[in-house]
């Protein structure tokens, strides 16, 4: 029975040499069971309703081996791999330079826990009003992330970028000098000062490759002006905005089910990796 999570053929074709390349060797005794593309229906599955693995429907692989497939994979980093080698088909798509960008936006989302989510990957967020976790995103101006990372609550915005960042400096260190310098735009709630600070201790000449910029905030008077009132979407800021709201689609992502912050991270990854395959299949 077909599912509306499930892979088309089209969608099928992008991912299974990717799969082949990405995934290592293994010396097969006999053919498995199941093939990937059923495997990955099953994770797309869960991811999309929000179900226990114990429920997936029985037409699919049995759980224990959807789950046992998605565990290895996370472990392996196959499905960040997975998320950047699409992400740079889908910038050449638009032509795009696939790897380097001039224009990054960062910001955080608070997400609220579940009794299933453990007790070490909770914190509370005042600013949020939310006991749970944050989800931090760096994203193109497409709105499709390079970066995906996840923290408990209560730490500061600030220290979750630099958190981000310094898991992924190897992107900034390969970076070439001769391209211009990456714009990172923020809202207020970061301090671009103290970033550029604690980011120089971890790679002194970061701050030749990128700059932070806080994005404009309309006043009253400007509102005014133009006829406006309460929220008013700021120039490419939303563009941010909308990519934590894509995540919503996915049942799995409205609140943290998740026990450990990794596995929050893998199913961000998976929610990205999902929507930008059916956009290079259409």
């Amino acid at each position: 029975m077909p599912y509306s999570s499930n892979l088309t053929d089209s969608e099928w074709e992008i991912l299974e040499p990717l799969l082949d390349q990405i995934l290592p060797t293994k010396k097969r005794t006999r053919p498995p069971n199941w093939t990937k593309r059923e495997i990955l229906d099953g994770i797309f599955y869960q991811l999309k309703n929000g179900c226990n693995w114990e429920d997936l429907p029985k037409d699919l692989p049995p759980y224990s081996t959807v789950y046992w497939y998605y565990k290895q994979w996370r472990a392996q980093g196959v499905l960040e791999e997975l998320m950047r080698i699409i992400h740079s088909q889908i910038r050449e798509q638009v032509k795009k330079k696939p790897k380097w960008t001039r224009l990054m936006m960062i910001d955080s989302q608070a997400v609220k826990n579940t009794c299933n989510a453990s007790i070490t990957s909770k914190g509370y967020c005042f600013y949020k009003s939310t006991n749970g976790i944050k989800r931090h995103l760096a994203v193109d101006t497409l709105g499709f992330p390079f970066f995906t990372h996840s923290t408990k609550g209560n730490l500061s915005d600030d220290a979750g970028l630099i958190e981000m960042l310094s898991k992924n400096i190897d992107y900034f260190k390969s970076k070439p000098v001769n391209i211009p310098k990456i714009t990172i735009l923020l809202d207020h709630g970061y301090h671009p000062e103290h970033l550029t600070i604690e980011l120089k201790k971890i790679y002194p000449q970061i701050m030749t490759k990128i700059k932070f910029e806080l994005s404009k905030k309309p006043s009253k008077q400007e509102k005014e002006v133009s006829g406006k009132s309460g929220f008013v979407p700021v120039v490419a800021r939303w563009i941010i905005e909308r990519s934590n709201s894509w995540m919503e689609r996915c049942k799995i992502l409205v609140k943290n089910f998740e026990r450990t912050l990794d596995n929050a991270t893998a199913k961000m990854n998976l929610c990205f990796i999902r929507l930008m395959v059916k956009r290079l299949a259409a």
